[in-house]
């Protein structure tokens, strides 16, 4: 976290009931049921039922993450996609506006959106995954993202090393194992040449708990981490299990579904641990920056235990062999 929004964040204890029924009521929404918060740790998310007996959804910003112009971006990024029928979950417009403002807090309304997580590992599942991807990605590729962030190694791995160096939660035992492995870690990461892959606009935290599956309909919410990035980076967080050849086979019905809308490029197939460690990494470091947030220690208690940070060094370890290893070669056989 920068020192700026350090000075600027927070805490979202005065976002009581009813300072979120003003905030609603000051764009013309009347919630008639009670607020069900969602399971949402670095927003605060509400469901409701509205006076004309229709289910929304509303969310307020954590202060200073994001600016006005990066929310917005969002925000007409999910817009485009809901235009050209790509199920995405969009924010509604008052009065021409889609960010609102109300007592310092910034907040956005969406329809609710109703459906269960999707299964991993199923493999017509995937590729019918892998299409619906396609299809985001055929739009998200028509524009460019202007104020959003790229993925950079400087966020994802510099930042968020830095932050761990800061934070009181490493346990001072393990600090010698710790930086033994993240270190060289880092250095492995930097020689990565990501600047070879083309860049696209992202949902950006592509997961299978982002995607709702009704009536067969697959939809994609939660687009708070969009930025711009290559194309894997929607697609390698899809797959589940260890075994080589088990990933390989849920990548093939993945692409499949995929280059139906779009192509893909599989020399993307390198950056896949990569990815993966930039999100090991990136999580312990979002955890640490959110620690003084109450939600955060309720929800994540084992953050703060040793044997979570014991278990972090043998994952960082497998990940460095990971790394040297030879990468998924995607479609390897015709």
């Amino acid at each position: 976290m920068s020192k700026v929004e350090a000075a600027a964040d927070f805490s979202f204890s005065a976002l009581t009931p009813d300072l979120i029924a003003n905030a609603l009521a000051s764009v013309g929404v009347d919630p008639q049921s009670g607020l069900l918060a969602l399971n949402s740790y670095e927003n605060r998310v509400y469901q409701f039922v509205a006076d004309d007996s229709r289910r929304y959804v509303t969310k307020f910003y954590r202060p200073a993450r994001w600016s006005n112009e990066q929310i917005l971006e969002e925000h007409a990024f999910t817009r485009e996609l809901a235009e050209q029928e790509v199920p995405a979950v969009a924010p509604l417009a008052f009065n021409g506006q889609t960010l609102h403002s109300f007592n310092d807090y910034r907040f956005a309304v969406f329809p609710s959106v109703g459906g269960r997580a999707v299964e991993p590992g199923d493999l017509d599942q995937l590729e019918r995954i892998g299409r619906q991807i396609g299809r985001l990605h055929a739009v998200a590729q028509q524009g460019s993202f202007v104020h959003r962030p790229g993925l950079s190694y400087q966020e994802f791995i510099t930042d968020a090393l830095d932050t761990l160096r800061q934070s009181p939660l490493l346990p001072d035992n393990l600090q010698s194992a710790f930086w033994a492995i993240a270190e060289p870690i880092a250095a492995l990461l930097r020689n990565v040449d990501f600047e070879r892959f083309e860049k696209q606009r992202l949902h950006g935290d592509c997961h299978l708990g982002n995607m709702l599956l009704r009536d067969d309909q697959l939809t994609f919410v939660d687009f708070d981490d969009a930025r711009s990035g290559p194309a894997i980076q929607d697609l390698w967080m899809m797959v589940a299990g260890d075994d080589r050849s088990s990933r390989w086979q849920q990548f093939d019905a993945l692409i499949s579904g995929y280059e139906d809308f779009c192509e893909f490029d599989t020399d993307q197939g390198v950056l896949i641990e990569p990815l993966r460690t930039f999100r090991i990494i990136h999580y312990m470091a979002w955890l640490a920056r959110r620690w003084d947030d109450a939600a955060f220690r309720r929800a994540f208690p084992w953050f703060a235990e040793q044997r979570y940070w014991e278990q972090q060094v043998l994952t960082l370890k497998e990940q460095f062999a990971l790394l040297q290893d030879d990468p998924l070669e995607l479609r390897m056989y015709p």
